[in-house]
């Protein structure tokens, strides 16, 4: 089970079951979980079965919802359903016999009796290569549904009927060898995915009754003190509480270089600690780790099916019973219209059918889809749909917040100043000093940002919503706002007319004064994001207009917004001003994206054509809202993003007319030239691995 003409099968026998509450597919898995009562799964698994595939459960009781994975398949791939090396001796004798069988054709004396033994040689040919397509074929017939295995086992037993045994004999054997290559490349697709869950370790050595003890990862409980040496992936998500070290985070976030950690920054699984010995406090058991939600992500959004390939089912759906028709004619019509011999016409009408199988037409979206997430996920873009990967390239204008998204989302200082002659140092040291006891953020960006001692404070007392004081040596300080300044009466025309230009480039201004004056003032600001002005350049280069929204004061919205290059800046906004600002967009602009990392960003996110979340830093409500989540907080991720979505689709319709052409030019050599099914036979399966190899290419963008 592993395409959408399966699941499609699939659900036509089990949805009517009375019971059934729905059907979820993982098809990159090949899993199916059922949702429905007890009384239900035994009879979903009966009609599963009697559909032609062999469900083993992987998860069944009587309060869960069962989760079956499937093995042999009705449409593309029956050859996966058996151990590989069965796989290849089977295939490899069959072939042998098909040349046997041609050999005899050709060279043996055509008598009764090697007619009779090429025929038995062909049909033991036929079975070796193609018993699981003639099972499905003649249940797909019985149920009157055309699919490949239909047109198979109809043209492979009507070139044996009409004569053509050992061409019967070789086409199902190549038929099948080309299946079991077409299957191993659409694997690579696949496997790209699959590959994430390897990344975690299975164990990891955790603090348990005063030692160190190496622990199955799922059995380690959130809280848990968990080490990880150098060199070693991380096991389970935590926090830092010991040591120093760089990790390398590409396998999570995408980026590029090693990221230093201490105490209280995060760790997640599956990323590699370059050096140092780092102990961390678990915050998520192994299966509600970062790397487990991706992995979970991307194996829903494989389930989601795009534009395009919806498109390609429903016209798979009415071309292939219109192709049988159109064989049925040109083998009855053309000898009674056109005089044509009966065997000849019975024999083109075979030719098409094996031409106009719709493997390589199905195929091409699911491929080219897969490829895309997962080059999307190496790059730290979690995208949780085809159908965003698909239709991201009709942006044309993309809301973002500001602090998180734009800026770093924390105060910095960014200047400092004496004020009025005071001396530089010595208005350092007693800033400094007042800052580090306060907790509020803007002391501690000051705190932070000063290269200086501290010496000790006496008296110190918050001034709510003013700043702090505290006396230095008997001298009696201030560390507050421009409003505490006016209170003291120590502001001046020159003071204010400074406050206001640092107020005007979105800075929060914090003065420090003693009794007789002002002695030196203090700017912090939201600083922008390294590359947010490259990745706001980007999106103006692919034609796409950036607006900042946000709820900090206008002033300060549009600082930031030139400072970005970004022309329309709205600031104050509420979340529902939000909310309108993108219904407001989407009038002047058409398809809007919104950026955002807050809860009071997910309104527009859910209101917004695309919903990108900054993963990193975002708050769980922005993320789950959001339907692409950029993992390490790159603000560039979203021209990515973009351009994926351009080339992604550009591929898929590559892959259509490469499909529908060949088949094309083949169907008329059969109609009116000399095609054979051999022919027929390398033009299905190489347009399969054609889109095949043009899908995988998106791994590598």
């Amino acid at each position: 089970m592993d395409c959408s003409i399966e699941e499609s099968e699939i659900r036509r026998v089990v949805e009517p079951i009375a019971g059934i509450r729905g059907l979820h597919f993982q098809l990159a898995r090949r899993l199916l979980r059922i949702d429905g009562s007890d009384e239900a799964l035994p009879l979903a698994l009966a009609a599963i079965r009697k559909a032609g595939f062999a469900p083993e459960p992987v998860v069944a009781g009587p309060h869960a919802d069962a989760a079956v994975q499937g093995h042999g398949h009705a449409h593309d791939h029956p050859q996966q359903a058996a151990a590989g090396s069965s796989i290849h001796m089977r295939l490899a004798a069959a072939l042998v016999l098909a040349l046997a069988a041609e050999c005899i054709h050709y060279f043996a004396p055509d008598t009764t009796v090697w007619r009779a033994a090429g025929m038995g040689v062909a049909a033991v040919a036929i079975w070796l290569a193609g018993i699981e397509t003639y099972t499905k074929g003649l249940l797909a017939l019985r149920h009157a549904r055309l699919n490949i295995n239909a047109l198979m086992s109809v043209a492979v037993t009507g070139a044996f009927v009409i004569g053509q045994w050992p061409e019967a004999a070789m086409v199902m054997a190549l038929y099948a060898i080309a299946e079991l290559i077409e299957a191993r490349a659409v694997d690579k697709a696949r496997q790209a995915i699959q590959g994430l869950v390897a990344l975690a370790p299975d164990d990891a050595e955790v603090m348990r009754n005063g030692a160190w003890q190496r622990v199955k990862a799922a059995a380690i409980d959130v809280g848990a003190i968990a080490r990880v040496k150098p060199g070693e992936r991380v096991a389970l998500d935590g926090t830092v509480t010991k040591g120093y070290g760089s990790v390398d985070q590409a396998s999570v976030t995408g980026e590029g270089m090693p990221v230093d950690k201490g105490p209280g920054l995060p760790l997640f699984a599956g990323t590699i600690n370059i050096d140092g010995e780092l102990e961390y406090r678990v915050t998520a058991a192994a299966t509600d780790t970062t790397l487990a939600r991706i992995i979970h992500a991307v194996e829903e959004a494989q389930g989601k099916r795009a534009p395009t390939q919806r498109f390609v089912d429903r016209f798979a759906a009415i071309y292939t019973p219109a192709i049988f028709a159109m064989a049925l004619a040109v083998a009855v019509l053309t000898p009674l219209l056109l005089g044509w011999p009966w065997l000849d016409a019975i024999y083109k009408a075979l030719v098409l059918l094996v031409i106009a199988c719709p493997c390589a037409l199905v195929i091409s979206t699911p491929v080219s889809v897969v490829s895309g997430l997962a080059s999307a996920a190496r790059r730290g873009i979690l995208i949780k749909g085809g159908t965003y990967l698909e239709t991201a390239r009709l942006i044309k204008a993309v809301a973002l917040d500001k602090t998180g998204t734009l800026t770093e989302g924390k105060p910095r200082l960014v200047e400092a100043r004496a004020w009025g002659g005071a001396d530089e140092s010595r208005a350092w040291l007693l800033a400094r000093s007042l800052a580090v006891r306060s907790d509020h953020p803007v002391s501690r960006a000051i705190a932070a940002g000063l290269d200086a001692e501290t010496v000790e404070v006496d008296g110190f007392k918050a001034l709510v919503g003013r700043g702090v004081e505290g006396s230095v040596s008997g001298q009696r300080l201030v560390l507050g706002n421009h409003r505490l300044i006016q209170e003291r009466q120590q502001s001046t025309v020159a003071l204010d007319a400074e406050l206001e230009a640092h107020e005007a480039q979105g800075r929060t201004v914090t003065l420090l004064s003693d009794e007789n004056g002002v002695l030196a003032l203090f700017a912090v600001a939201d600083t922008l994001k390294p590359g947010s002005v490259q990745a706001v350049a980007q999106l103006a280069h692919m034609g796409v207009a950036a607006v900042m929204l946000t709820g900090d004061n206008p002033a300060t919205a549009q600082a930031v917004a030139r400072e970005a290059g970004i022309a329309d800046a709205r600031g104050g906004l509420l979340p529902q001003d939000k909310l309108a600002a993108i219904g407001e967009m989407q009038k002047r602009y058409g398809p809007t994206a919104m950026t955002g990392d807050g809860i009071n960003d997910a309104p527009a996110l859910a209101q917004a054509d695309i919903g990108f979340a900054m993963g990193a830093a975002g708050t769980d409500i922005a993320v789950e809202t959001a339907d692409v989540v950029i993992m390490n907080d790159n603000l560039g991720r979203i021209a990515d993003t973009i351009a994926l979505s351009r080339s992604t689709h550009a591929i898929l319709w590559q892959n259509i007319v490469i499909a529908l052409a060949i088949k094309a030019v083949f169907f008329v050599l059969a109609v009116f030239g000399s095609a054979t099914m051999w022919m027929a036979v390398f033009a299905d399966m190489g347009a399969s691995l054609l889109v095949v190899g043009n899908g995988l290419r998106l791994m590598k963008k």
